[in-house]
Order: C-alpha cells, then sequence, then structure tokens
C-alpha cells in the first residue's frame, strides 16, 4: 500500500512537470531499487516515461540507498535527498535519476487549486508561505534574544569579541613572561653566596 501510494506520488510528479518522461523515454525497461533500511521500493521505467513496480528477480540497472534521515531531509526537497544519496550501478540511466529528481518541484497550488479553486489555492499557499517565515524569524530572534540574556545579563557566556581579546591578552602575557625568564636566565649568578 505505501509503496502504491510513493509510485503514484512520483508519478504524479513527474506528469506535472512535463519534460521529466520524455527524460525518462529512452531508459523504458530499466529498473532502480531504491532502499532506505526497512524498506526498498523497486521500480522500473514505462514506454511512456512513468515509473511501474517491478516484480523482476534480478538485479536491477541502479540502486539507491537513502540514509535513514531522509523523510527529514525531504522537507529541505529532493534535491537534498539526492545529495546525500548512495548510488551504484549504471553511470548513465543513475546520472538522468539524478537530474531529474534535483528539479522535480510538487505545484502545490496546482494541485490545490483543482479542489478548492485557484483564489482560495493561491491564499492558502501563500499564507503557508508567510506562516513559515514568521517561524523563522520568531526562531531567529528568541537565538538571539537569549544569547544576550546569556552573555550581557546573566554572564553566562561571553561574547565571541571579548573571548577574542581575552585570549589575546593571555597570549601576549605569556610572550611577555617567557621574555622575562629568559632574561632571568641570561642573568649572572650572584657570587658569594
Amino acid at each position: 500500500m505505501l509503496e502504491t501510494a510513493l509510485l503514484t506520488g512520483l508519478n504524479h510528479l513527474l506528469q506535472g512537470s512535463g519534460w521529466a518522461p520524455a527524460r525518462l523515454i529512452p531508459f523504458a525497461g530499466r529498473r532502480a531499487r531504491f532502499e532506505l533500511p526497512p524498506f526498498h521500493l523497486e521500480l522500473s521505467v514505462a514506454d511512456d516515461g512513468l515509473f511501474g513496480l517491478s516484480a523482476d528477480t534480478t538485479a536491477p540497472d541502479v540502486v539507491i540507498s537513502l540514509p535513514a534521515e531522509t523523510p527529514f531531509l525531504l522537507l529541505q526537497g529532493l534535491d537534498k535527498v539526492v545529495s546525500v544519496a548512495h548510488v551504484v550501478g549504471n553511470a548513465e540511466f543513475a546520472t538522468e535519476l539524478s537530474f531529474i529528481f534535483r528539479r522535480l518541484r510538487w505545484d502545490v497550488e496546482e494541485d490545490l487549486s483543482s479542489v478548492v479553486g485557484d483564489i482560495a489555492a493561491h491564499r492558502m499557499v501563500q499564507g503557508t508561505r508567510d506562516f513559515v517565515a514568521w517561524q523563522k524569524q520568531a526562531a531567529t530572534r528568541l537565538a538571539e534574544n537569549l544569547t544576550e540574556y546569556l552573555v550581557h545579563e546573566n554572564a553566562l557566556l561571553v561574547a565571541g569579541g571579548e573571548f577574542i581579546a581575552w585570549r589575546e591578552d593571555i597570549r601576549s602575557f605569556s610572550t611577555g613572561l617567557e621574555r622575562i625568564e629568559s632574561r632571568l636566565a641570561a642573568l649572572p649568578s650572584p657570587v658569594g653566596r
């Protein structure tokens, strides 16, 4: 069931791009295995440039191993997932898959507009973007305020500039102390003691 949902979503992205199926048509019949332990998904390229589930038991043309954090990386985009994937197999097919997956984008607004209409979809997507931007801005401000509190108000941390100046003072003090020690060592020893 999960395999079917993933396949449907991937083919939807391919069809939505307009250009991706045409790039996969020359690879019709080739198979790719996606591994995200403990799951794996084996797909084959159909004649129309879309993917289908593969039941073939022979070795696939390409094996793409994904790290365990892939679901979280998907939030950053498919190109981020592709950049950390380990690929083994046919170089030409793997290169084409990488090219396609790095450039696939989901047009959420287009899909949503078929359900709620164009204007509502646009406002929902824009509202979500604004909300995400607001959340990032709030997190940045919180981090800055917390840092300021810990450095200036509570003095649990030292500001970066102050630490660098302190380190340089210690270094110059050490250098001066070494010079004094070498001068003392060069002095003649007292006679008569």
